[in-house]
């Protein structure tokens, strides 16, 4: 179960999120009949309808991000996208962005090679340039001088920034939907000690 309260459509009259819901879910109520079209529970929406206002400036990032006024080529920003949940092993954003690579036309071979991009060949250079900037910015920002100029010499100021700014929303996305353990993220600590048959100190190496 997520780590917070969801908001049933009983317990809500805030327009925004009724509309949500409704275009959501139809007249389901998403908490008691869960279930979105692509195949998530929909609890990133019942969650974040606790605070309606943060909600509804979710949705206008992701508006913003789909606008026609964008610079950055809609591939470059999908496979970044998706590339930004592996690297955050946030399984629900890169799950979604395959979903919606391939809605803009990405081919499987690269949708598949997103995982290991560094050995696929099926990107070309402005891809390279792109994924090696994702991981830059998963990995904290700190994008090396070598990344950043490669990708300059791809893309414009204008490009960097949309693609930088996108993509760092998603890296948001995937910290809060792992933290608050939401839709395909709601698993267990993956990162326990495996305990064996023996004492616990019977192959420790002690130092001389």
């Amino acid at each position: 179960m997520p780590r917070l309260r969801q908001v049933p459509r009983s317990e809500t009259d805030d327009a925004f999120v009724l509309s949500m819901y409704d275009f959501l879910f139809d007249d389901r109520d998403p908490v008691s009949d869960p279930g979105t079209s692509t195949g998530t529970p929909g609890d990133w929406w019942t969650t974040f309808a606790l605070v309606p206002d943060v909600l509804k400036h979710c949705v206008r990032g992701f508006a913003l991000y789909r606008s026609p006024e964008r610079v950055i080529s809609p591939a470059l920003r999908e496979l970044a996208q998706a590339r930004a949940g592996w690297s955050s092993e946030c399984q629900f954003v890169y799950s979604q962005h395959l979903k919606s690579g391939r809605g803009i036309g990405l081919s499987e071979e690269k949708l598949a090679g997103i995982a290991a991009w560094q050995v696929a060949d099926c990107f070309d250079e402005t891809e390279r340039a792109v994924l090696a900037y994702t991981d830059g910015l998963v990995q904290g920002g700190r994008v090396a001088d070598g990344v950043f100029e490669t990708l300059r010499h791809f893309l414009s100021d204008e490009e960097i920034l949309e693609l930088t700014y996108i993509t760092a929303m998603y890296i948001m996305h995937a910290i809060m939907t792992r933290a608050l353990r939401l839709e395909l993220d709601d698993i267990p600590e993956r990162m326990v000690e495996a305990f064996g048959p023996y004492p616990a100190t019977s192959n420790v190496i002690e130092p001389e």
